[in-house]
């Protein structure tokens, strides 16, 4: 099965068209953390992946039940097209997830791809709050 960590308007708790669908064609796992950096980007959350392991960022991990449809429609709402990755706002890559419960696994997420030095950093890592 592949996995999905998502961080922003995706997230469960959040009522949006992108989040029914995502907990329509999945299913949730639990809450989680990956090493990261969160950002305000304007509206909407960024994250970019760290080394760091005192900076997270929290959110949700869903187990995808139809990949090919939900990263179809998801790669489109993020932004990611078929042309270079580098002109995509976001890209979606593997990462190493950390549930609650201490177990680690790889899953998908969209890291945020264009510089971040102008936006502001939550540092708390929840968007959410």
């Amino acid at each position: 099965m592949d996995y999905l960590f998502v961080y922003g308007t995706l997230m469960h708790t959040v009522d949006h068209e992108m989040s029914r669908f995502l907990q329509a064609n999945s299913q949730f796992v639990g809450h989680a953390h990956i090493y990261g950096r969160l950002y305000e980007v304007g509206g909407y959350p960024g994250a970019v992946a760290s080394e760091n392991t005192s900076e997270r960022v929290y959110g949700h991990l869903f187990g995808i039940l139809d990949t090919d449809l939900v990263f179809k429609v998801l790669d489109a709402y993020e932004g990611i097209g078929d042309g270079n990755p580098n002109d995509c706002e976001y890209q979606r890559t593997h990462i190493t997830v950390y549930l609650e419960d201490g177990t680690t696994l790889r899953a998908w997420f969209y890291a945020y791809n264009f510089p971040t030095d102008t936006f502001l950093r939550i540092v708390s890592g929840r968007y959410l709050e």
